[in-house]
């Protein structure tokens, strides 16, 4: 009697705690948030040296910006462009470099004449 006492409590305690912890962790954190702000104002603004500042002052890298960073539904870099910071948007496409695809899985036909 006493352990499944002790395990309904103990399965009640647990369901309490991760019910908890699942509501702080649906909010994104003050200062993530307020960094990616930060960065979105300072591409939009055209201004490559405050770019450069805002990132280096967030310790983040100019590819992982150019490709990871959402703001207000589009890419970092369509964003900026669409405000017409040209500079810092050909700045952000500078640290993308080239990019080039290849089809591993493509097969080539050969003609065989008999």
């Amino acid at each position: 009697m006493k352990t499944v006492k002790a395990t309904t409590l103990a399965v009640i305690t647990s369901a309490l705690c991760l019910a908890g912890t699942s509501f702080t962790s649906s909010a994104m954190d003050e200062y993530v948030e307020s960094a990616l702000i930060n960065v979105c104002k300072s591409a939009m603004s055209n201004s490559v040296i405050r770019y450069n500042k805002t990132i280096k002052g967030y310790r983040l890298k100019n590819k992982t910006v150019a490709l990871k960073v959402m703001c207000n539904g589009d890419d970092i870099i369509t964003f900026a462009e669409k405000h017409n910071a040209d500079k810092t948007a050909a700045r952000m496409s500078k640290a993308l470099g080239q990019v080039q695809i290849s089809d591993l899985a493509l097969v080539q036909k050969q003609s065989v004449t008999f």
